[in-house]
């Protein structure tokens, strides 16, 4: 396997590896991870679809990219999908996959005429003192010191940040910026995450910094993630006659260790409750997505708290059987045993008449009903203390939505805090209560805020113990390689194995290691997409540098005795090159 970047690769088709009619490959989970290896397998591996299994331990695939329309509760959405026009690996898969809404056209052409007719981008990115607009402007409010402790990050080599955590790098000043405010609301960061982490992010998305302030840099599917990327993804690999199994949970795949060569020999798990296994030869190729951010979710309802879970999750103990046997196959618990670290709870509101859309619609400054962005992205409360925000999609967000109806997604970072309305932390709150603390923020009289939540809104909250655990601190080998070394027959895939350069809790993410997973056990002759290398465009550095100044110059910063008048022989020395003129391009001097 190897890197590419350009359009040469990019259209072309590899030629059918050899011997490939001969494998079979075996697929644990059916998230987007593994149902993107299952499509690179057909597409360029040119794999036999009746030669791919997938084994998913639910009814359904989709694993964290859902939307549910539960007969019972109502519609449930867990998260949502941020994404951008550089997830390269991404497009390149979607650009095969055949649109389910536009006949002839791909998931990326009806994505990007979507995004291209109705760009996104925020009018309200924070309200304070309920319903109040927190003029953040558009504006970083960073000090110099908080802009120097960034480039500091930015410039640090990721084996120096290894178990480090954000509040060893930054302090006080820097969070009470405007930058730490989006920042850690948009990405879902903590103090007590990974400093390497927000560096890898800082890295990855340093062309986007102008747009974070209004989410101009986002991009969205026209309807929830399950029935705008997971549907049209099933519904190619059906045609394709893959293969699949669900009500099957993967308990441990057991490997021969010959010297430093690891062959996977036997896939053990439970199927509709009896135990089997999966003979392998080395012919035999298994995907296993290891770790779930989703494991253990819980949903309450409008009169039921959800329950918090924290006992082993079934994608916890497959990673922690497998990494018995060797230590290249990476260290489970590093992300999975510390909950009250790595959870957060958000909430599917579902309002039910014309009532509380006229609140919503005074914060976004939106009709909720046009069809067209709505939020823009989330609305984050600044003066909240569960830390909460909000959104709303293009509406309806799910096909079968009625047309009065308001589909909202609501999260709080900080669950163990009481709230400013409800005085119990998120964690300990019914669908009802959270709603309330939701509607007191909108600034919703407080007359009306009970009757509101009771009968104009559903609220399902979900409670999720392991949402952010990749964000956790970690060290080399924590996170297996996609392909351990030795590894002839077996890959990880997914959030918790790890790639070169790229960011974790993306959608990009999953497709990467899936392609790069791929491409290495079948010896694909085509080039994996290298991430987008704008920390190296000296152009994208400057622009950063000059959005995070907030209009600032160069000249403008106090620097120490002495160096303003290096400052000015350094400016008289550029005089008349290119990098003059780069300067005044991103208005720095």
């Amino acid at each position: 396997m190897y890197y590419s970047n350009g359009n040469y690769e990019a259209f072309a088709r590899p030629e059918k590896p050899a011997d490939v009619d001969k494998k079979s490959a075996y697929l644990v989970g059916s998230g987007l991870a593994s149902l993107a290896a299952a499509c690179f397998l057909v597409r360029d591996g040119q794999m036999k679809g009746e030669h791919i299994h997938i084994l998913e331990e639910l009814k359904i695939p989709g694993g964290a990219c859902d939307g549910i329309d539960d007969p019972q509760k109502g519609f449930v959405i867990r998260g949502g999908r941020e994404m951008e026009n550089h997830f390269e690996c991404l497009w390149d898969l979607f650009h095969s996959i055949p649109s389910l809404e536009i006949e002839g056209a791909s998931v990326l052409d009806e994505f990007y005429w979507l995004n291209k007719h109705d760009p996104n981008y925020s009018l309200m990115r924070a309200i304070i003192n309920r319903g109040e607009d927190a003029h953040t402007d558009r504006k970083f409010a960073l000090s110099e010191k908080g802009s120097m402790e960034i480039v500091q990050l930015f410039m640090t080599r990721d084996e120096d940040l290894y178990d480090k955590t954000i509040d060893d790098v930054f302090d006080e000043e820097f969070y009470s910026s405007n930058f730490w405010l989006y920042w850690q609301t948009m990405f879902a960061f903590e103090k007590w995450h990974s400093a390497l982490e927000m560096k890898l992010y800082l890295q990855r998305f340093i062309h986007h910094i102008g747009g974070l302030p209004d989410f101009s840099a986002l991009k969205f599917t026209k309807y929830n993630q399950y029935e705008s990327l997971i549907l049209p993804m099933v519904k190619y690999l059906e045609a394709h006659n893959v293969q699949f199994q669900y009500d099957t949970r993967v308990t441990n795949v057991l490997f021969e260790m010959d010297g430093e060569k690891k062959i996977a020999r036997k896939i053990v798990c439970e199927h509709a409750g009896n135990e089997e296994e999966i003979d392998l030869i080395e012919e035999d190729l298994v995907f296993v997505t290891n770790g779930s951010c989703t494991e253990n979710a819980a949903l309450g309802d409008n009169d039921h708290v959800p329950e918090f879970k924290v006992e082993n999750g079934g994608c916890w103990e497959l990673w922690r059987n497998i990494a018995k046997q060797h230590p290249s196959f990476g260290n489970p618990d590093k992300f999975c045993t510390n909950t009250k670290a790595t959870n957060w709870e958000s909430a599917t509101v579902t309002t039910l008449d014309e009532k509380i859309p006229k609140y919503i619609e005074k914060i976004c400054k939106r009709d909720p009903f046009s069809g067209k962005v709505v939020t823009g992205g989330i609305v984050t409360v600044k003066d909240s203390s569960w830390l909460m925000s909000f959104t709303l999609n293009r509406q309806p967000h799910f096909k079968e939505q009625p047309n009065h109806q308001l589909v909202v997604w609501v999260y709080g970072l900080y669950t163990d805090v009481p709230g400013d309305y409800i005085k119990k932390p998120m964690k300990d709150c019914t669908g009802i209560e959270i709603t309330q603390e939701w509607l007191y923020h909108m600034g919703v009289p407080e007359s009306d805020i009970l009757e509101l939540a009771t009968n104009s809104a559903s609220c399902i909250p979900c409670m999720m113990p392991y949402i952010t655990a990749f964000f956790m601190p970690r060290t080399k080998g924590d996170r297996p390689k996609v392909v351990p070394d030795g590894c002839t027959n077996f890959a990880f895939i997914g959030q918790f194995s790890d790639t070169v350069r790229d960011t974790v809790f993306t959608t990009e993410y999953s497709v990467r290691t899936a392609m790069e997973a791929v491409y290495t056990l079948l010896d694909v002759d085509r080039g994996v997409p290298e991430v987008f290398n704008s920390c190296y465009d000296i152009r994208a550095l400057l622009d950063a540098t000059s959005k995070m100044m907030d209009g600032k110059k160069l000249t403008d910063i106090k620097l120490p005795f002495g160096a303003n008048l290096l400052e000015k022989k350094m400016l008289k020395k550029v005089s008349g090159t290119i990098i003059e003129e780069l300067l005044q391009r991103y208005h720095l001097i």
